[in-house]
């Protein structure tokens, strides 16, 4: 299984905690079991595999995460919707937005870009063209705004002091 596949497995789930009563460990107790995926595989091939330990953490720190953080994503999709009520939204396009604004805030590890990209490619799969765009321009003005990517570190020259020495 690729994180691509965790990451939009991650997103059904966040998606059905909007429907459902129980906590993100409940459900997710519930829905990443063999069994599960076994149902699940008989109509979407992306259940086909099920995650090793590392995409499992991986699912669940994302799943744990957006649900901690719920209505702080969703006063940041609210502030960068311009034009658009947060309830005119679908809430596909919703759990895909909290998903990669989680990874943008939260899991330095991922890129900026690749987590906008990833949920991009999500979207194209559940949402029409121009509700693709409005969250490709929402997650763009988002991360432009709220944080940049570390940039790469330069080279060192071995002739000049760097920070912190003398």
């Amino acid at each position: 299984m690729t994180r691509s596949s965790a990451r939009e497995i991650a997103v059904h789930i966040i998606f059905a905690l909007g429907f459902d009563s129980r906590s993100a460990q409940e459900v997710l107790d519930a829905e990443l079991t063999q069994e599960r995926f076994r149902e699940l595989a008989e109509e979407l091939p992306l259940y086909a595999q099920f995650p090793n330990k590392k995409q499992e953490k991986y699912i669940r720190d994302l799943v744990q995460g957006v649900f901690a953080h719920g209505p702080e994503l969703d006063d940041c999709i609210g502030r960068y919707s311009v034009g658009w009520a947060f309830a005119r939204i679908p809430r596909m396009a919703a759990a895909i937005m909290r998903t990669a604004m989680y990874e943008v805030l939260y899991m330095p590890d991922i890129p900026n870009a690749a987590a906008i990209n990833a949920a991009v490619e999500i979207a194209k799969k559940y949402e029409p063209a121009e509700v693709v765009s409005f969250l490709n321009g929402i997650l763009g003005s988002f991360a432009r705004t709220e944080c940049e990517d570390v940039p790469a570190q330069t080279e060192k020259n071995p002739d000049q002091p760097q920070e912190g020495e003398d």
